[in-house]
């Protein structure tokens, strides 16, 4: 008999990919050109250069064995100490080799860390609006995602709601900063103030509890935005990073989990990503795109689109009335639909070839996310059909 857990999941795919899929089959229908595409996270700026140049010099000559065979465990050695030497240098925190695993993107790096700091019944609390592939990340662990209800006012911290949620159950807190679908960056005072939160808790439940910080828009940070390193400001820290957005690549599934060198068990927890690999097929990111993207680790590719088109589409929403919180980061925008019912929204908008993507997966009813990883020409031809859209169906006028 087949898993009838996993069956069960047919009926519940993600709303992004059916949307984008749809968009897809529309385009081939009337021309992509004509369909105003706002719901994959897809980087749209090629990868940086120097990445393709070191590839090609790699495979070109290097040892063809070593570049086209398994890497250790976890990760080729020479890798792991580059990206050390260089979160060392770029935020003072004290990496060594034996802090860093090599993932396949930061999927496979939050695979670990999860594995790593819970069990199975545990809790683990992450802040709407979230990701929602963590639903299936954390509960197919064994342990229990609970969902902290958003502050709406500016998509920081709800730290009374996060408070009472708090129990002796809770053995890791789930961030997402610069967030995904908010775009927004937590601030330093609300990092120190989580980090306060969780100094206390850890004292008053005897047992550790760990911030597992999803990290894969850090280097897409806008003007005016803060953007603490979370590890800086709290020891018990697992950071899940990705180059897939830095460097434009996420068709190559590379990324890595840096263990906060002050955290609990801080000189074994990458060994043991290494054995959790061995139950969960996850491992050995490919060997030639470990020793590429380590020459190139404080480089990306030119991200000045994004803080480009998200201001183009924050001063339209914002003159045609949207409430919208004004991203710090990303390539997302998370604005209050027009209705209570942010499907029925996105439903309305669909008619007029505008592909938006509702908040209520994102734990967020009411609102929807703009993923604005498009041309700018297509983001200015977007407003003539947006404006439309307002106006036929909720009468609101320029």
């Amino acid at each position: 008999m087949i898993n009838e857990s996993y069956k069960a999941m047919l009926g519940g795919k993600s709303i992004i990919r059916e949307l984008s899929e749809y968009a897809t089959a529309r385009g081939e229908e009337i021309g992509y050109e004509n369909v105003f595409d706002y719901t994959l996270g897809n980087p749209s700026v090629p990868c940086a250069k120097e990445f393709n140049e070191a590839l090609i010099n790699i495979i070109k000559n290097e040892d063809p064995v070593a570049v086209h065979g398994y890497s250790p465990s976890l990760g080729i050695t020479r890798v792991r100490t580059a990206i050390a030497e260089s979160l060392c240098r770029r935020f003072g925190v004290d990496y060594k080799t034996e802090h860093i695993f090599m993932t396949s993107g930061a999927a496979g790096a939050l695979a670990h860390a999860l594995r790593a700091v819970t069990k199975p019944g545990d809790e683990v609390l992450v802040f709407a609006p979230y990701f929602p592939e963590y639903n299936e990340y954390v509960n197919r662990t064994g342990a229990v995602l609970k969902v902290v209800p958003p502050n709406f006012e500016d998509f920081q911290i709800n730290f009374e709601a996060f408070c009472e949620m708090l129990n002796p159950k809770v053995n890791a807190v789930l961030i997402n900063s610069p967030n995904n679908p908010s775009g927004i960056a937590l601030t330093t005072e609300t990092v120190e103030r989580l980090a306060a939160v969780l100094e206390e808790k850890q004292r008053e439940y005897g047992h550790d509890i760990f911030i597992i910080s999803d990290e894969p828009y850090r280097e897409i940070i806008f003007k005016g935005a803060e953007n603490p390193y979370i590890s800086k400001f709290y020891d018990n820290t697992l950071s899940c990073y990705s180059f897939s957005k830095s460097l434009s690549l996420p068709g190559e599934r590379i990324g890595y989990v840096a263990v906060n060198p002050k955290c609990t068990d801080s000189d074994i927890l990458a060994v043991m990503f290494g054995q959790i690999s061995r139950g969960i097929g996850h491992n050995c990111p490919a060997s030639s795109i470990q020793l590429a993207v380590s020459e190139v680790l404080e480089l990306t590719s030119d991200l000045s689109v994004y803080e480009r088109n998200m201001n183009l589409i924050y001063d339209e929403l914002i003159k045609l009335g949207f409430t919208v919180v004004k991203p710090g980061g990303t390539f997302y925008i998370f604005p209050k639909a027009l209705e209570d019912d942010a499907n029925a929204f996105c439903m309305k908008a669909k008619k007029y070839d505008l592909i938006l993507v509702p908040g209520n997966n994102f734990g967020a009813p009411g609102y929807f996310r703009m993923a604005y990883c498009i041309s700018t020409e297509k983001v200015l031809k977007s407003f003539a059909v947006l404006e439309k859209f307002v106006k036929e169906e909720y009468g609101v006028t320029v």
